[in-house]
């Protein structure tokens, strides 16, 4: 049986992207590179790995299970010889390439500056930058790192806090105006609420009362998937929304949303960095990792703003 490493790669970047056209884009390639690699990686198995009909590609049982296995093993020997090359102590330069996935919001209005400066500082490195509110299966998709808001809920990934950013419920001043202002939690369910898709009402508004948090009764007018889109809505006069700091900073500034129910401690929620268990860790990702750190070690830029409105009054 041989096979090469890179027949391995090209297999799981098919595997992940589901199509030979995507991974000949990633891997900067041509469809019949990318298909005589995957022929020629099913003849060293000895398995058909992919069912081929109608000029469409769908994973066999068999390749489920492989894939399931390779990507472990080449990411840490990627990681093994990206050490040997350059070193663990960061005195040479990077190599090789980064994939990132963050949520969407989060990333476009305040990663993607920090990851800039990281990509100028270290230019033999190539950065792949997902946005998306969803939570990513980092080992299935091929990521090297993701950006979470929110305690860590995969106990399989090594996680480090970043910082944190507490939720804020806010509404227009001219909603406020027109509906009046909530004074306690039991004044909610008069009110309209902007729901966010992704988390259930029960789950987003929440405070603490009594020394334990308590969901008060609400019901959401309309449901949106993306936090800056319920911001907007917030502005426009929809309705009450909670939503993260980082995201109604501006706003705060400069007025268009006002913080309502500020008698009541709102959920902290911490921005954790993680990513697959490897050993060694790559310096590449322990660089990306120490500098995420670094630049959000005074909880971000919007903490100006939000620290000053975050904390309750009592």
């Amino acid at each position: 049986m041989r096979y090469s490493l890179d027949e391995i790669s090209t297999f799981l970047a098919v595997m992940e992207l589901g199509t030979v056209t995507a991974a000949a884009a990633r891997l900067n390639l041509s469809k019949s590179v990318i298909s005589k690699r995957i022929g020629d990686f099913e003849t060293a198995v000895g398995a058909a790995l992919f069912r081929r009909h109608a000029g469409r590609i769908s994973p066999t049982e068999a390749a489920l299970r492989l894939a399931e296995r390779l990507r472990p093993a080449l990411a840490e020997l990627t990681a093994a010889t990206e050490s040997a090359a350059w070193g663990m102590d960061g005195a040479a330069p990077l190599r090789g390439s980064l994939s990132i996935a963050a949520p969407m919001s989060f990333g476009t209005m305040h990663l993607s500056a920090i990851l800039a400066r990281f990509a100028a500082a270290h230019p033999g490195l190539e950065l792949r930058i997902d946005y998306d509110d969803r939570a990513r299966d980092l080992a299935r998709d091929g990521f090297d790192l993701g950006i979470r808001i929110g305690d860590a809920r995969d106990g399989a990934l090594i996680a480090r806090k970043l910082c944190e950013d507490r939720q804020v419920a806010c509404a227009s001043p001219d909603y406020l105006a027109r509906h009046g202002v909530p004074s306690g939690l039991a004044d909610l369910r008069d009110h309209q609420v902007i729901g966010y898709s992704h988390i259930p009402d029960a789950q987003l508004w929440q405070f603490r009362q009594g020394g334990r948090m308590i969901s008060p009764q609400v019901s959401s007018r309309l449901s949106l998937n993306n936090g800056e889109a319920m911001r907007e809505m917030a502005i426009a006069g929809v309705g009450l929304a909670m939503l993260p700091g980082f995201i109604v900073a501006d706003a705060l500034r400069d007025g268009r949303l006002q913080r309502v129910l500020s008698d009541y401690e709102t959920r902290a929620l911490p921005v954790m960095a993680v990513w697959p268990p490897v050993t060694p860790m790559p310096a590449k990702l322990r660089a990306l990792v120490d500098h995420l750190a670094a630049e959000l070690a005074d909880g971000g830029p919007w903490q100006e703003v939000v620290g000053s409105v975050a904390d309750p009054a009592g």
